[in-house]
């Protein structure tokens, strides 16, 4: 189903835009919480090339508050419905770990459920997704942030859970995807190996999702001094490093950068093999 819904991937890195309509995002809360921004800046993805748009109601950054489906809803619902209206618009991402947001999103028009619990904190969530047929992007996360362990077996042990709850209500292999989760209770030394061991995890026979874009790390290896804004070509560095591992998504604010990126990027790749 991945293929039939994203029939490049794998023949060349994909790129997932990112359009929070939120209003305390690490990066761009509140840019595009109206419907009219968030808008305005799909039609500008989609003009660069964007091959996903994910599109999220609450922040999921360290110390982010919490807001219930409700509030959620209706902050994304309105921009998915008029989007899933509009010629020409790639699939769809919800980024949510809610059962009752993914249903709802799910019901507008999404196609994919980008969940940074995996299917774990609400497996309902799981439910929701094969109902609808859609797609699902598990994130390895955790609850806390832990120097001793091998950062990508801890990643294996979830993903099997996930997978394991995927299976049960009847989500095929082939509608998902796994991303590593860099920035979810992890050390600064363990995002990095994310990044390094792309290879390990697409060892496990799904396609990978990368994303750092903009993110702590970055900060932490090109100045912490340096505002969000000005993280785009140490992104660009970690993406393309992801992508010569392994990768086959990255989800990102800059589009068209990654479009770049990733056509060099992946030209490399294919003599590597």
């Amino acid at each position: 189903m991945v293929l039939s819904l994203l029939p490049d991937l794998g023949k060349r890195t994909l790129v997932m835009g990112i359009l929070n309509v939120t209003p305390d995002s690490f990066s761009d809360g509140g840019r595009y919480a109206s419907v009219k921004t968030a808008l305005a800046h799909a039609r500008a993805m989609i003009a660069e090339g964007v091959d996903i748009l994910d599109v999220g109601g609450e922040s999921t950054r360290p110390g982010a508050t919490e807001v219930g489906a409700e509030e959620e809803i209706a902050r994304v619902l309105p921009v998915i419905e008029r989007l899933a209206a509009t010629e020409r618009t790639p699939p769809i991402s919800i980024d949510t770990y809610k059962a009752k947001t993914a249903e709802a999103a799910l019901g507008a028009g999404a196609r994919i459920v980008n969940d940074v619990w995996g299917l774990q904190r609400e497996p309902d969530i799981a439910s929701v997704a094969s109902a609808h047929g859609a797609a699902v992007v598990v994130m390895h996360n955790r609850g806390d942030v832990d120097p001793a362990i091998d950062i990508i077996e801890d990643m294996k042990a979830f993903f099997t859970r996930s997978l394991e709850i995927a299976r049960k209500t009847g989500i095929p292999d082939d509608h998902v995807i796994l991303d590593p989760g860099v920035g979810f209770g992890k050390t600064f030394e363990q995002n990095v190996q994310a990044v390094a061991r792309v290879g390990e995890l697409k060892a496990l026979g799904f396609p990978v999702l990368m994303g750092t874009s903009r993110k702590r790390m970055i900060g932490a290896l090109i100045g912490p001094e340096r505002p969000v804004t000005e993280r785009l070509h140490g992104t660009v560095a970690s993406n393309v490093a992801a992508i010569l591992a392994g990768a086959d998504i990255v989800r990102v604010h800059d589009v068209a950068a990654h479009r770049d990126a990733a056509a060099v990027a992946d030209a490399i790749r294919k003599e590597m093999r």
